[in-house]
């Protein structure tokens, strides 16, 4: 039982890095002079401009920014929760509050990430100063959060199956 809490640990602090990574790293639309993340906008790899309101697809951007910081916020609660769980509750009565927050969290980066591709041609029109959005392609960090989810959506069930064990 050790070694599974141990794995269940280290699974949970993969996905918050996971989650950490793909919030603020900047490679969420990334082509061959510019790159993109939720936060700004970098051309030439030196020329870096903040999103702001004059981006046609600003609120749905926001939107997007909103859940991801929401699902990393969720996870790192969950694994301090799980923390007290373990030492605080007795045994068949643990991790299910811990299983809701990480399924809640697994939940958020899946609206982020899907908002993102189902509204990238929105939030990167040629009016919001993205002139080559068209020639890209998704990037790591995007990639990273659809890891992410499914690595909550893991962890979550872990937690629920984990609460039935002695």
């Amino acid at each position: 039982m050790l070694v599974l809490l141990a794995f269940i640990i280290l699974f949970h602090i993969t996905s918050a890095a996971l989650l950490f990574i793909a919030t603020i790293d900047n490679a969420w639309w990334v082509g061959d002079e510019f790159f993109v993340d939720l936060w700004r906008i970098c051309h030439n790899n030196t020329n870096c401009t903040e999103v702001n309101e004059s981006l046609s697809g600003y609120p749905t951007l926001q939107a997007v920014q909103a859940t991801m910081i929401l699902s990393t916020i969720l996870c790192c609660v969950a694994f301090l929760i799980f923390l007290l769980q373990l030492f605080r509750l007795k045994q068949g009565e643990r991790f299910v509050l811990t299983a809701i927050i990480q399924l809640m969290s697994c939940l958020c980066v899946m609206i982020a990430a899907s908002t993102y591709t189902d509204r990238r041609q929105e939030i990167h029109s040629s009016d919001g100063g993205y002139p080559q959005s068209s020639k890209g392609q998704y990037g790591y960090s995007f990639i990273l959060a659809w890891v992410a989810f499914a690595c909550t959506f893991v962890s979550g069930m872990m937690y629920l199956i984990l609460r039935k064990r002695k």
